[in-house]
């Protein structure tokens, strides 16, 4: 289906040059010369984004645009205007613009911010499903992003889980989410209706692990309860349980383990009868067992039963594009949690959270974005919302590949700045889009940084 454009402008030549421009780029597109009459044109036509000049004859621009975003906040409006205003465009984007052009309109600009609200609301569309999943139980695919390292992750665990009872070794940085996906095998394996009973073997004390994993018998050792204890092998039968950050078993018990992983039998700690369980193990860790096995710290026999199928999630750091579609779940998730009604995470702090290192991966982000909610007190999540972040985590930039020379008389920072964006403009022959991702601005703020040092671009078209 078409996305739809409505352009409102009283300038009937730009109504007809966008609107065939538009078509031949494979809109669906209608025009609206009438500022009083946007509102009835939106509640007809639908559409997807809005192309509003600033100043028409009978109306300001800004002013529909305050009202669009009452009563049609979910429509990205496009601000066009014949005027560089910096003011203005600054004025436009507080009150919720998307973005801005300036005429005559650059065409190679048009697309590409088309294609970024496009992209937009897809993005939209897929956190609204994915909200749509948050409020159920089961876990569906929209839940872990869409980058192709996930995809294919997801591909393998949907086949892998078909399986009763094959033993699957999840394996990946602390954070990246390897109880969820233990959980999305379960869910989608014959146990889905039995339990599912995750254990972190790192967090149980090691003198009460034994008890914990395989319960205990009255009196077996000092400070046992006064009755029998099931372990969480017990608890589990007949369904999946996930024995995570398993590298943190100690020899003894890795030997019972294997025991129950080959017969499916077991001991309680104190007990003399034997106890058949009909369990589904998973297994997760952020250590290389094939380097614990080495130093004599984790069983090879156990290693190799546990690695019948190996899963090896990567982080969020190699998965970039999972990030905002994770920022916006979470985002929704506290919002609902703490009752603020937030809308919109801006391009800016989007881009921030995506050159974000993010060492602890997706358990950090979500962190992140639970503090952001929290504090804030407006309908859309910022760049100044994640002052807390440590920024320096970034991935290092070789100095190697700038070097800037300072005569020794000195210069001027303005100086400075005006060359690099003229070199920077120089190698995307004009196009500030991608200037600006370049240069790791916005364009709004590359356009401000030009008005400002009187920098002009004449690739225009019409």
């Amino acid at each position: 289906m078409k996305p739809k454009i409505l352009i409102v402008d009283d300038d009937n030549l730009v109504c007809i040059s966008l609107k065939k421009i538009l078509q031949k780029l494979e809109y669906d597109v209608e025009a609206c010369m009438d500022g009083g009459k946007v509102f009835d044109a939106t509640e007809i036509f639908k559409p997807d984004i809005i192309l509003l000049d600033i100043y028409l004859t009978t109306h300001n621009g800004l002013d529909i645009l305050k009202d669009l975003q009452k009563k049609f906040f979910h429509i990205p409006v496009i601000m066009i205007t014949a005027y560089s205003d910096v003011k203005i465009s600054v004025d436009a984007m507080k009150l919720g613009a998307f973005d801005f052009l300036l005429k005559p309109i650059d065409l190679d600009q048009l697309k590409l911010v088309l294609q970024k609200c496009v992209n937009h609301l897809n993005l939209k569309m897929e956190v609204q499903k994915l909200h749509s999943v948050l409020s159920e139980d089961e876990l569906s695919r929209e839940y872990f992003g869409r980058s192709k390292p996930i995809i294919r992750i997801l591909n393998t665990v949907e086949k892998l889980a078909k399986s009763d009872d094959t033993t699957i070794l999840l394996e990946g940085e602390s954070g990246t989410g390897k109880e969820v996906f233990a959980k999305y095998i379960h869910q989608n394996s014959p146990r889905k209706d039995k339990v599912f009973i995750p254990i972190n073997c790192g967090t149980i004390p090691k003198e009460l692990a034994e008890s914990e994993l395989f319960g205990h018998e009255k009196g077996a050792f000092t400070g046992a309860s006064g009755k029998t204890k099931l372990g969480k092998f017990e608890l589990a039968d007949g369904g999946t349980i996930l024995l995570d950050e398993i590298g943190e078993l100690g020899l003894d018990l890795q030997v019972k383990l294997l025991r129950i992983l080959q017969e499916k039998k077991f001991y309680r700690l104190g007990g003399e009868r034997e106890i058949s369980v009909n369990v589904r193990i998973l297994a997760a860790t952020n250590r290389n067992l094939e380097e614990e096995v080495k130093k004599g710290n984790f069983r090879e026999d156990l290693y190799y039963r546990l690695n019948v199928a190996k899963i090896t999630i990567p982080p969020l750091r190699e998965r970039k594009e999972d990030i905002p579609i994770m920022a916006y779940k979470f985002m929704n998730e506290f919002a609902k949690k703490f009752g603020n009604e937030i809308r919109l995470i801006d391009e800016d702090a989007l881009k921030l959270l995506e050159n974000q290192h993010w060492k602890g991966n997706v358990r950090e982000l979500r962190n992140a974005m639970e503090r952001a909610v929290l504090m804030m007190d407006s309908d859309q999540v910022k760049t100044q919302h994640f002052n807390f972040l440590n920024l320096n985590d970034k991935n290092e930039i070789d100095e190697n590949l700038f070097l800037l020379k300072i005569p020794s008389e000195g210069v001027s920072m303005d100086v400075v700045v005006k060359s690099l964006i003229l070199k920077t403009l120089d190698i995307t022959k004009g196009n500030q889009v991608r200037a600006a991702k370049i240069l790791g601005l916005s364009r709004s703020k590359l356009r401000y940084r030009m008005e400002q040092l009187g920098i002009e671009v004449t690739k225009r078209i019409i």
